[in-house]
């Protein structure tokens, strides 16, 4: 697309009257919302991927003396210059390649739908405890889907991960220790992702509408309520994000701890160490949340509006 048509075509987005950016017709089709949710969470996992993996070696109750970090650039460098090089940055790549898209596109049709049935949305920053519960009830439907994945991309995540492959992981963990072993960390993801999600959604559609109070086509306020949201919900809710680290990331008959659940992994954190362990990768979980939610809401209300639009030479423009 020529740089004259781009411009052309957000000079039309931003001149329309009563076309506005947010305000989507009443029975637009899941459809719509999944297909951008879904382009929006491949986005969003792939932006700040690097850091996920640094995040994930830090909050490791014992990482092995060479994955001892004292920040993002240290880890980079030390990772880079390791024997694993550049790709030891992408480990578990595959897994967020295979499930997040589904797992966003749950995920935004669920919310979507559940404030229209809510009556909200047409503005839920007004809305704050309508927004909490469409919240709650996407993420219900995220996290089932979207808690095996985590497990892979954490357990390849790790510093000298034995598995060799997304297919070579699923198979030696369920060998080992069963399908249970896929949803362990899955009681603790809900209990954190039904907190971060409410701050998030809240946080998120209060900021927007004050940003951008006339709904026009404005990205920018999109990226700057997201970015608010997610470093908000990130640093408010890490201490179950360690806790989920440490569930998806313990390996049956070679860590000398086994945690079940939730609280057998809190009180062990807090034993090996203390009330600060729950503050550890918070520093990475900030730098992944802020652009990376950004990135997700900017790319999400774009193509919902872009599948959405009963303009054809606008869509023929982008």
């Amino acid at each position: 697309m020529k740089e004259s048509d781009f411009l052309e075509a957000q000079v039309t987005l931003m001149e329309m009257g009563g076309d506005e950016y947010e305000s989507l017709p009443e029975s637009q089709s899941p459809l719509v919302h999944a297909l951008a949710g879904s382009v929006a969470g491949v986005c969003e996992h792939t932006f700040a991927f690097p850091v996920d993996v640094v995040k994930t070696r830090m909050q490791r109750l014992r990482p092995s003396p060479d994955a001892k970090y004292t920040s993002i650039p240290d880890a980079f460098r030390k990772i880079i210059r390791s024997s694993e090089g550049y790709r030891g940055l992408f480990r578990g790549f595959g897994a967020v390649a295979v499930g997040a898209g589904p797992a966003h596109a749950i995920y935004f049709a669920s919310y979507e739908q559940s404030k229209l049935m809510l009556g909200i949305s047409a503005d839920p920053s007004q809305s704050p405890y309508a927004t909490a519960i469409a919240g709650v009830v996407a993420t219900f439907s995220h996290e089932a889907t979207m808690n095996p994945i985590e497990v892979v991309k954490q357990r390849m995540q790790m510093h000298n991960s034995p598995y060799k492959s997304l297919t070579d992981c699923v198979r030696r963990v369920y060998a080992a220790e069963g399908l249970k072993a896929f949803y362990r960390s899955l009681s603790t993801n809900v209990v954190m992702s039904v907190p971060y999600q409410t701050i998030h959604l809240v946080t998120y559609e209060t900021f927007r509408q004050k940003f951008n109070p006339s709904n026009e086509y404005n990205p920018i306020s999109h990226l700057a309520a997201g970015a608010i949201a997610g470093a908000s919900a990130a640093a408010i809710t890490n201490p179950f994000d360690v806790t989920k680290t440490l569930l998806n990331t313990q390996e049956q008959g070679i860590e000398k701890i086994n945690m079940s659940g939730l609280r057998s992994a809190f009180n062990t954190i807090h034993r090996e160490s203390g009330w600060g362990g729950f503050s550890k990768g918070i520093s990475a979980r900030i730098t992944i949340a802020a652009p990376g939610t950004a990135v997700s809401w900017c790319v999400y209300e774009f193509f919902k509006h872009l599948l959405s639009s009963d303009k054809p030479e606008l869509v023929a423009a982008y």
